[in-house]
């Protein structure tokens, strides 16, 4: 029985548990009745406010006619609110693109929900179907809801389906007047707490105000408070006058906090950790010292403080408001109070506390619109005139007040510039009467404007300072008119009067009063008096859009109604956030920028990052510059009576730079050193050789080092230990030996990862006459090791990086090169947030991102392509303001965001670098110098070459000893392979190596056009003239003749370049089969022997012909080469090549009588891999990549390679051969068996030979002499045998009976 009690409360207790912790996002809308909907307007009867309804048969629209349509929701309770999601009209063209959302506890009083940037505007849908939610960044409490839209779809109208997504929520709400206060009682005396929850809400009008204090009798406390409208929390685990430490540690949050609308604050502390979030940002710190216990006496306090003795208590006002839901670690004060609980103790005095919030119906109205403006009636032609209202903005200069006189007699016009009131009255025929008062009154908070006027008499009155109000007596007339326009003039005017030059006001006002009596807002807002454009009745929208800041690096943010912008002055930063550092990041940089002078310069080795830049000394050298950084131990430091256990510990304090930022100097150096000095009298270092170290030095990360100078990282020696020069052997240090002598130990510190040093350790001074001295050098670099951190990818793979966590701004920069069309070079993907920069196309660089408002590119596209193999540097940059990427020197693309955007990046999965997630759209190339947020990530230490990532940037065409591609064929880099691009031979194949020749026929001959008209004399000129920019598109003094050939008839012309000129150049096979070269440059002809033996032999032969200037280069047959000169009283220049000739001369004019006698018969045989200079006839005629190619020819050309000459192809390594698909093995039958079991089987088969051998003679031995017949055997007597008529007896055997199966089954 108690078994079956106790399972039926743990089944309740787990229900219970399940329903506290399901999920906030019941349906909200679904359930309400038709009355729980209202609207401004709606079309006709089919599309009521009781239809918008999420997946319902219709929806609500307004009248076309109505200028600011709402749709209104009474959920009937108090809710809290986390998502919202729309749909258009069922089946139509109507849906909404953009509303804002209001909500309140009444309907008359809203609060505009304002998302992160500071935009109040959420985008809605782009069909009718498609639902479109948001789950609000921070969930909210209302009983009411508002739709305002502010956009649909231009093809059709406005249309609205919506549900609220959100859970029940009970209030406990308590109002202040500035004397209420409550104290809750802990149920010791003293609460010792390692965590706290805390959670408030609130709302007042005053600008300061005590939420909440508590402190204990050691030192500790907590307050909550507010102070000029923002959110300050002080907290402190203890103080310790000790160690000098104060453990007061403060955060501040938000901004106009007095606008009478609901926060919502949590307070989150474990240890001396600290979450503090109000409305959706938080704030997370780390509390001062290192207690982590909040000792808190006897009580809490809320609302401001009873005993106003407390040491810690803040001398502030008393908070005058509403605070709903006060829990302290699960407990309930409100709630406690309200049913007057013992743990709760009030004032003494006698006073009714009221646990409803007594809201004041300030109605303020919001103007939000580029043309806004509010006309309202008042008293006409009285001679006095009486103006009051309260306005805020941000925003400098607007339009206030602007009314018209009776009677024609002027006007006065009230507007807001640089930050003061001032008020202009114009009359006819007159100098306009100016002045002004207030200032800075654009600082977001409410500023009340009193003025009166009458004749010849003014007075204005700002934030009723009474004491010093601004009076003007001048002459003028005043009839007050019957229209007063605030906030602006109507566009266009149509005869209201109202004239201004000024732009609208944007901002809020409330309390408006014209002749003492105030403005009736919901008459106007019934159309039943005035009029008014673009403003939102019943709220003030205004947000703070430089809380936080998102200027970086202590940028001066300015605001204006919508966006704000960065003043970044003397940060040493730039950018429209100040992001971008001005300073280069190193001396090595300035070096590389042309400052080849040395002196003082400021560097920033972070770039963008969070450390700040600071003066070094650059040391400029030819081929490096040192970036040198002192400080304050460089001159010597004594130190006495110190000992293991009380250690001298000396500080390096580096001039202008603190320990970070002289550490990222040192890690993006290629190289650093320090010197190191220890000077000892009776005072041991390293203790040496098995001894603890008494001595040692701090560096980088607050790493020991148990190393000095001029030894080794982990090798526990000095160095004269390294050098084995100490003065005593058996130590490793001179100091080690412990001498009643001067003695130093000194040397360089030069392993880069471990500097810069930045404390020094001495522990033994503490004997008599013992004494040390330290002395560190100043910190010297050079280099820059960052850029240079190069990998390459030869497969499709990607490194992993930890979550790329940017804060608002992000910068990426990286060099490439590749030869492929595509990949991704870096990603942080989502959900549901994601970056990546990738080439998209050979000419095409994008850079994606989803930051927030669904997915968005900036794509640069290149005049030229990138997948040249050659080093391209990239930037990309995103912020609250743009997104924009550039490569090389091309222009920034860059993608503009709307004011009041919000740049969510936030990401939650791992950086991949070289492809995107699962490995999809792998980039194969080199990277080099990747920098995020000015952070260098370190690529090489990712290496892997299993996966594909390898060392450098070498790849396969530069990573090898061997040739790959033949014949002068251009290897091209794939990185995961390579190619050999033979468009410049004359051959074919993968590697280039494959002749492209043919078989000439008896009569056959080739002509190849080179030019089709000669060179002009004026082109010749200025080609010598300036060569740089006239070419004539060949080289007049070199060439290079490549051909091979076999033929067994002679004589012949092998080839032959004719001109325009009578230049020419022919190799002519002679009667003889020797070989001749002649050139005829100018005036006279130059003979020159190739070969005197008979080439005409059928077998193949090389010839290869390389002219330079006057010497010229004779190979054939691989034989040694044979040098020729062209002597100087001949011409070197060849003109105007005309047409090259193969197989026979029939050029148009007189040809060479020299040439002529070789020219016939003709060539019979076989020419490969002919080639002048660029032009490769046979391969033109054979592969045309052209249309019509300029080649003529005359009977029949046969490809062949009977011509080609005998290749060597060095081996190619086969790791590195893209065509290599494994090793050819011989096809073996693995099932054979093997020799032994063959034996066996032999044996089988011999003894089944011998055996039925051996049966069959058995079998016939038996039979021998036997015949068959059918006659009947000889009848014995009858006394020995039986009547042949009489059967045997059946002997009867005992076998099993077997039943058969009945055949029907």
């Amino acid at each position: 029985m108690h078994c079956i009690i106790l399972s039926i409360i743990c089944v309740i207790a787990l229900v219970s548990q399940h329903c506290l912790a399901r999920p906030c996002r019941d349906q909200l809308v679904a359930p309400l009745y038709a009355s729980s909907f209202e609207a401004s307007s709606r079309y006709n009867f089919l599309y009521s406010a009781n239809l918008a309804r999420l997946h319902g048969g219709s929806g609500w629209s307004p009248a076309p006619r109505d200028r600011q349509p709402w749709l209104q929701i009474n959920l009937l309770h108090k809710y809290r609110i986390t998502a919202i999601a729309t749909q258009g009209t069922f089946n139509s063209y109507d849906w909404v693109t953009k509303y804002t959302l209001l909500y309140g506890d009444r309907p008359d009083t809203w609060t505009p929900f304002v998302q992160k940037g500071g935009n109040s505007t959420f985008s809605g849908n782009w069909n009718y179907y498609q639902v479109k939610k948001h789950n609000l960044h921070y969930a909210i409490t209302a009983k009411h809801l508002r739709i305002l839209p502010v956009g649909w779809n231009p093809a059709g109208k406005m249309g609205l389906r919506l549900e609220v997504y959100g859970c029940f929520y009970d209030s406990y709400v308590m109002a202040f007047d500035g004397d209420d206060m409550v104290a809750y009682k802990f149920k010791r005396n003293t609460m010792k707490m390692l965590k706290d929850v805390i959670a408030l809400n609130f709302k007042t009008l005053e600008r300061d105000g005590l939420l909440l204090h508590g402190e204990g009798p050691q030192g500790d406390f907590l307050t909550l408070e507010l102070v000029g409208s923002k959110l300050l929390m002080h907290i402190s685990l203890g103080s310790s006058t000790v160690h000098d430490m104060t453990g007061h540690t403060s955060v501040t949050l938000g901004n106009l906090l007095d606008d009478q609308h609901w926060h919502y604050v949590t307070l989150r502390r474990y240890g001396n950790y600290v979450n503090l979030t109000l409305d959706g940002e938080t704030a997370s710190i780390r509390c001062k010292g290192d207690f982590q216990y909040l000792d808190l006496d006897k009580e809490l306090y809320i609302g401001g403080v009873m005993k106003t003795d407390k040491p810690h208590f803040p001398d502030k006002q008393n908070f005058r408001g509403c605070m709903e839901n006060v829990f302290y670690n699960g407990v309930n004060i409100i709630d406690l109070a309200k049913n007057k609980m013992p743990q709760i103790r009030f004032p003494h005095r006698k006073k009714k506390i009221y646990y409803a919030c007594q809201d004041l119906l300030l109605k303020p109205m919001t103007f939000a619109g580029i043309n806004n403006f509010l006309q309202v009636p008042g008293p006409f032609r009285r001679n006095r005139m009486s103006v009051k209202f309260k306005f805020r903005s941000w925003d400098a200069t607007g339009l206030l007040m602007y009314t018209n006189f009776a009677d024609n007699l002027g006007s006065l016009k009230m507007a807001l510039s640089e930050g003061q009131v001032n008020i202009s009255i114009a009359q006819p025929r007159k100098k306009p009467l100016e002045f002004a008062a207030g200032y800075r009154l654009n600082d977001g908070f409410w500023h009340s404007v009193d003025l009166v006027a009458r004749d010849n008499f003014a007075t204005v009155i700002i934030d009723e300072e009474e004491g010093s109000p601004l009076r003007i007596n001048n002459i003028f007339t005043l009839r007050t008119g019957d229209r007063y326009f605030f906030g602006g003039c109507p566009k266009p005017a149509n005869g209201t009067g109202c004239v201004s030059d000024l732009i609208a006001f944007h901002g809020c006002m409330q309390q408006l009063y014209i002749d003492s009596e105030p403005v009736d807002l919901d008459i106007i807002m019934q159309r039943r008096l005035g009029r008014y454009s673009q403003l939102l009745l019943g709220t003030c929208g205004i947000t703070d859009r430089c809380t936080p800041n998102l200027c970086e690096h202590e940028g001066k943010c300015i605001q204006s109604w919508d966006d704000f912008i960065c003043n970044c002055d003397n940060t040493g930063y730039k950018g429209e956030v100040c992001h971008k550092s001005v300073y280069k990041e190193s001396c090595e940089a300035y070096r590389l920028s042309g400052k080849y002078y040395s002196g003082n310069y400021t560097i920033d080795p972070d770039g963008s990052g969070p450390l700040k830049p600071f003066v070094v000394y650059c040391n400029m050298q030819e081929n490096k510059a040192w970036s040198v950084v002192r400080h304050n131990r460089e001159y010597g430091t004594k130190v006495t009576g110190t000992s293991m256990e009380r250690p001298f510990v000396g500080d390096v304090q580096y001039y202008n730079a603190s320990w970070g930022e002289v550490s990222a100097l040192a890690n993006g150096s290629e190289y650093c050193e320090q010197r190191i000095q220890y000077d000892c009298y009776k005072s041991r270092l390293l203790n040496t050789p098995d001894g603890h170290p008494y001595g040692f030095w701090i560096g980088r990360n607050q790493e020991r080092h148990f190393y000095w100078g001029g030894s080794f990282p982990g090798i526990e020696k000095c160095g004269c230990g390294i050098a084995k020069s100490c003065s005593d052997a058996r130590f490793y240090c001179n100091c080690d030996a412990d001498y009643r002598q001067w003695s130093y130990d000194k040397g360089l510190l030069n392993y880069v990862d471990h500097l810069p040093v930045m404390q020094v350790v001495v522990g033994d001074t503490n004997r008599t006459a013992s004494e040390a001295r330290f002395t560190v050098g100043p910190l010297r670099c050079y280099g820059d090791r960052n850029t240079w951190n190069t990998v390459s990818f030869t497969k499709t793979t990607h490194m992993e990086f930890p979550t790329f966590k940017p804060g608002t701004s992000a910068d990426i920069s990286f060099h490439f090169k590749t030869t492929a069309d595509h990949g991704v070079f870096v990603e942080n993907p989502g959900p549901p947030y994601f970056i990546r920069v990738e080439l998209n196309s050979t000419t095409e660089l994008l850079f994606i991102f989803s930051v927030g408002d669904g997915i968005i590119n900036a794509t640069l596209k290149s005049p030229t392509p990138l997948n040249d193999d050659q080093w391209h540097f990239v930037k990309a940059e995103i912020n609250v303001k743009m997104a924009r990427i550039k490569v090389d020197e091309q222009p920034w693309v860059v993608r503009r965001f709307p004011s009041q955007s919000y740049v969510n990046l936030v990401f939650t999965k791992p950086l991949l670098v070289g492809a995107a997630e699962y490995k999809m759209r792998g980039f194969l190339g080199c990277l080099r110098g990747l920098r995020m947020n000015g952070v260098t990530l370190n690529l090489e230490g990712k290496v892997n070459e299993l996966e594909g990532i390898k060392y450098n940037c070498s790849g396969h065409c530069w990573n090898t000893s061997e040739v790959l591609c033949r014949n002068a064929g251009r290897c091209v880099e794939k990185y995961s392979t390579y190619l050999c691009d033979c468009n410049e031979t004359a051959f074919d194949g993968l590697y280039c190596h494959k002749d492209i020749g043919g078989y000439f026929e008896p009569g056959t001959w080739l002509r190849y056009n080179i030019r089709s008209v000669p060179i002009t004399v004026a082109a010749q000129f200025a080609n010598i003239v300036d060569p740089q920019s006239f070419t004539l598109g060949y080289n007049q003094t070199s060439e290079e003749i490549v051909f091979s050939f076999s033929t067994t008839e002679t004589p012949a012309v092998l080839l032959y370049i004719s001109s325009f000129t009578n230049d020419y150049i022919a190799v002519v096979l002679k009667h003889d089969g020797s070989l001749d070269l002649r050139y005829r440059l100018g005036l006279f002809i130059n003979k020159y022997t190739l070969i005197n033996r008979n080439m005409a032999d059928g077998d193949p032969h090389i010839v290869n012909v390389t002219r330079n200037e006057r010497e010229i280069r004779i190979e054939v047959d691989y034989m040694q080469p044979i040098f020729q000169s062209i002597p100087l009283i001949f011409d070197k220049k060849f003109d105007s090549p005309k047409s090259l000739f193969l197989g026979r001369v029939l050029e148009t004019g007189v040809i060479d009588p020299e040439i002529q006698k070789f020219n016939t018969p003709g060539f019979t045989g076989c020419m490969s891999g002919v080639k002048f200079n660029n032009i490769a006839p046979l391969k033109a005629y054979f592969r045309p990549n052209q249309t019509d190619p300029p080649i003529t020819i005359m009977g029949e050309l046969v490809e062949s390679n009977c011509g080609a000459g005998l290749v060597v192809l060095p081996p190619i390594p086969l790791e590195i051969d893209p065509w290599y698909t494994g090793p050819v093995f011989p096809y073996i039958h693995d099932d054979t068996p093997s020799g032994p079991v063959i034996a066996v089987i032999v044996m089988l088969v011999l003894l089944i030979v011998f055996g039925t051998v051996a049966a069959l003679y058995l079998y016939l031995y038996h039979y021998k002499g036997s015949y068959h017949t059918n006659e009947p055997k000889a009848i014995e007597s009858p006394s020995s045998v039986k009547p042949l008529t009489e059967e045997a007896p059946k002997k009867e055997q005992n076998l099993p009976k077997i039943q058969e199966e009945d055949r029907g089954e």
